[in-house]
């Protein structure tokens, strides 16, 4: 069952606010909500529209749809809608639409769940109130929209080359962390509203980093780097005002758990609680581009953490890398042919038999699913 299904059955009225399509249909993430809130039909479009046809077109799914039946007969409405989220900043739209949903299940004196998501820093990274460039020059502009263009097509993927200059890498990343400043204040104003005004658990997190030329890939989604293993958690309880840092690498799939024990489920555990519980492991796996992925990268992956350090199964072999700091990024070594770290480094019984019985479950998924 979703964390939706699973509040609701608690008595929770429970909502989604969200800027990306992702967390609805498509994946029947929508399953248990009382209502979501689709923020891209909820504002006006302040961009113009040949903002919106060039942004859109860079999209390889928009070209497919732009070039199909599907076009001719207008189902493609809500696609071009969803643009919105990625051509303007929505996030005080959200945030207001947040508190409209809690001030009317307060007046009935019903509790609340909701779920919110927010677009701003994720790609193409907003850096205006609408889409613009960063890059000073007409040239590097140009530049610019071609690194953009690259990596929301995952070209390295079909080249082996991630299609720009190391300055455009930056120019993205940076892209990024301004997108984060201009957020930033608003989060705060809304949780600090949220949590010591109206006293509610609030949980701030991130599904993934991306990945700016570390181990020299150029990739969007999740991967074993610390991109994609480190992303941000505060969890804000309602019921005591007790700082503390969790320093023990913990699974954020144990956020389900945990949200369920806050909200009386006596039979969650929660990793706040007993972070010693959680085990942290990431898995990954290869993108097919349009049936050109490249052989060498069609691989899927499996790491975990133990004693500060990466363990990663790739193609059946164990491979070994410290876990980085400070931004940088140590490169996966091979260990020695049949060894297991989870038998040789793993002490405890109980962890080592999660993280046995996860990579066995890992390598016949991934044997089920192929690599053509």
């Amino acid at each position: 069952p979703t964390l939706a299904e699973k509040m609701k059955s608690l008595g929770y009225k429970t909502h989604q606010v969200t800027a990306n399509i992702a967390t609805t249909h498509i994946f029947g993430l929508d399953r248990g909500y009382d209502e979501v809130r689709r923020i891209w039909n909820l504002v006006d479009a302040k961009f113009n529209k040949l903002q919106q046809f060039l942004v859109l077109v860079g999209k390889p799914r928009m070209r497919r749809l732009l070039l199909s039946k599907d076009a001719v007969m207008l189902r493609m409405a809500e696609d071009l809608k969803v643009g919105t989220s990625w051509l303007q900043l929505t996030h005080l739209d959200t945030f207001n639409e947040a508190r409209k949903i809690l001030t009317a299940n307060e007046a009935k004196g019903e509790q609340s769940f909701i779920f919110l998501n927010l677009m701003e820093s994720h790609f193409p990274y907003h850096v205006a109130p609408t889409f613009k460039t960063s890059a000073k020059g007409v040239m590097n502009q140009i530049r610019e929209i071609l690194a953009l263009f690259h990596t929301v097509n995952q070209s390295f993927m079909r080249t082996g080359k991630i299609g720009f200059k190391p300055d455009m890498l930056r120019v993205l990343k940076a892209r990024q962390r301004s997108s984060w400043e201009i957020l930033a204040p608003s989060i705060n104003e809304f949780v600090k509203e949220m949590h010591e005004d109206k006293d509610n658990l609030v949980i701030f997190a991130s599904d993934h980093g991306d990945n700016f030329g570390e181990q020299g890939w150029m990739y969007h989604f999740s991967n074993v780097t610390d991109a994609g293993n480190k992303v941000p958690l505060f969890w804000l309880p309602h019921d005591n005002r007790r700082k503390a840092t969790i320093d023990t690498p913990v699974n954020s799939k144990d956020i389900y758990e945990a949200i369920l024990k806050a909200s009386g489920d006596p039979q969650a555990k929660s990793f706040v609680e007993e972070p010693e519980t959680s085990t942290s492991v990431m898995q990954s796996y290869w993108y097919n581009n349009r049936e050109k992925t490249l052989p060498e990268f069609k691989y899927n992956q499996m790491c975990f953490v133990e004693n500060n350090n990466r363990y990663l199964l790739r193609n059946e072999q164990w491979m070994q890398a410290p876990v980085g700091e400070d931004g940088y990024e140590p490169s996966f070594e091979n260990m020695p042919h049949n060894t297991n770290p989870i038998e040789e480094v793993v002490k405890d019984s109980e962890r080592r038999k999660y993280l046995l019985k996860t990579a066995a479950e890992f390598e016949a998924f991934s044997k089920k699913v192929g690599i053509e």
